[in-house]
């Protein structure tokens, strides 16, 4: 089984869309591990989007994820980090097709409702940057 950390971003918890979000996951069969709405800090935020510093958009991004509430969860499931790519759609809602999460709820790409791990490696530091093991369940439970 493979994990992924999924983040519904301040617009998505601003427009009450946590609980449709979380049950297209659980429809698709991905298991939840942890789940925590928390407000993210600048650090921790620069520190979740350091692979994009130094690009124009990188303090524009910051400021609207610590902009309010947000959503994190740690999923499994067979490919989840490609099942969950899929479920979100295209990073610009515009090239989003309708089915996709950013397809159905999003119209601007500075504000498109949810952020995933997109390789293995960035789901490894990405999970203990909001989890310690003890937050997650390991069995398959939910």
């Amino acid at each position: 089984m493979q994990k992924t950390l999924v983040m519904i971003k301040p617009d998505g918890v601003r427009r009450k869309l946590i609980g449709e979000i979380i049950g297209r996951f659980e429809a698709r069969g991905l298991n939840i591990h942890g789940l925590k709405l928390i407000h993210l800090s600048r650090e921790k935020a620069e520190e979740l989007y350091s692979v994009h510093r130094g690009k124009p958009f990188f303090e524009m991004l910051v400021d609207f994820v610590i902009s309010g509430p947000v959503v994190v969860m740690v999923l499994s499931g067979p490919q989840a980090i490609e099942v969950v790519r899929a479920m979100m759609g295209a990073t610009d809602p515009l090239k989003s097709q309708p089915g996709t999460i950013r397809g159905d709820f999003a119209l601007e790409i500075t504000e498109n409702i949810i952020h995933a791990a997109d390789s293995e490696e960035r789901a490894e530091f990405e999970i203990p940057l909001f989890f310690n093991e003890e937050e997650l369940v390991q069995s398959q439970c939910c």
